[in-house]
């Protein structure tokens, strides 16, 4: 290739991201709690509107989206005008990064923060500035402390992952009132719904011209496979990413499947009492055993090991037993495991394989 054709500056900076892992080699049958995936998966209403989708696949989608902004806002009491739906939250964090952030400016996130902030951020030129968290947990002070005149996008995930802790509605208030006038405060929301009450900051968005919320279909609506995700926020913020949305940006299929997904809430009811059940019963098997894990308000915990060796080691053994969670060294927890949420079997399962690792099973 030509020494002259060579990508946007930041670009080569880019880390590749690595989901979580789904094989093991030489072993056939594996439990996979690497991904946060919901182990109930999606409703039965939304399987039968799948199937019924096939019928269509010849037709272009609607580039409006209004039926399942309208479900959205419905559900939520928003206003369907200030939804924008896109392939994931991962697609509305692109727009935002297109529309506000390039060469020059700066976008803020945590520590511990979604490394597709970093990715998107370089994507545009942009200079991603890591943020300290104190104990795993996002500190408001140090953000504050961190804006220049060139912050244009600062992003905390509430429930963060991959620490699973998370922050009040009032820290959330001071950071958004503390920003400087240019930049936009995100609130990536894709595991708020595990949060019994939790409105992701909805009341504080209403109220201010400088925040934006994203959500997704991907964790407790169990479509991770369809890629459906949503924003909200101000009319002149949401019409800006409408211009640099594509107009065919979902498919017919995802639309449908996630309108009867987001109407179907006895199912995210549902989803979201078990994984607390078994959230609480997980951690407290792990902590009975050495193995201690912050207080989690998403749908997995971050277990902590004495070190990286062992945290390696562990992963190793459990890899040997068909059991999949993630390293999160690339999130700079090299002593950690996040380890999904499963159904009863499967916490049981990793619970005890670990107990076999430290030796006292």
């Amino acid at each position: 290739m030509s020494d002259a054709i060579r990508p946007q500056p930041g670009i080569l900076d880019i880390a590749l991201y690595e989901g979580g892992k789904a094989h093991v080699a030489g072993i056939s049958n594996v439990l996979k709690l690497s991904s946060n995936e919901n182990p109930f998966g999606p409703s039965a209403k939304a399987k039968e509107v799948f199937l019924r989708s096939v019928h269509s696949l010849h037709r272009y989608p609607s580039t409006d989206h209004a039926p399942l902004r309208q479900a959205i806002a419905e559900v939520h009491g928003l206003d369907p005008e200030r939804v924008i739906c896109g392939c994931g939250s991962d697609e509305i964090i692109t727009f935002l990064m297109q529309a506000y952030a390039g060469p020059r400016d700066e976008v803020l996130f945590t520590e511990h923060g979604f490394l597709m902030y970093r990715i998107s951020a370089l994507a545009v030129g942009a200079t991603p500035v890591e943020v300290p968290e104190r104990e795993r947990t996002t500190d408001v002070d140090a953000l504050l402390a961190a804006c220049t005149p060139r912050t244009r996008l600062v992003f905390i995930a509430n429930p963060n992952n991959p620490t699973g802790t998370m922050i009040g509605a009032a820290d959330v208030a001071r950071l958004a009132a503390g920003l400087p006038p240019q930049a936009i405060l995100v609130l990536d929301g894709a595991y708020a719904e595990y949060v019994p009450g939790f409105d992701a900051g909805l009341a504080l968005l209403e109220g201010r011209g400088n925040v934006v919320m994203t959500r997704t279909f991907s964790k407790i609506y169990g479509l991770g496979g369809l890629r459906i995700g949503w924003g909200y926020g101000p009319k002149p913020i949401i019409d800006v990413l409408n211009r640099i949305r594509g107009p065919f940006n979902l498919s017919t299929t995802q639309l449908d499947v996630a309108e009867a997904a987001v109407r179907d809430q006895d199912h995210v009811a549902k989803c979201r009492a078990e994984n607390a059940r078994w959230r609480v019963w997980l951690a407290e098997a792990l902590a009975e055993i050495g193995v201690p894990s912050d207080t989690s308000m998403a749908n997995f915990i971050l277990a902590r090991f004495a070190d990286a060796e062992e945290a390696e080691a562990c992963d190793n053994f459990l890899q040997s037993q068909g059991l999949l969670v993630r390293r999160v060294t690339s999130y700079k927890l090299p002593h950690c495991l996040r380890i999904t949420i499963g159904d009863e079997a499967s916490s049981r399962r990793v619970a005890h394989a670990i107990a076999q690792f430290k030796g006292l099973r």
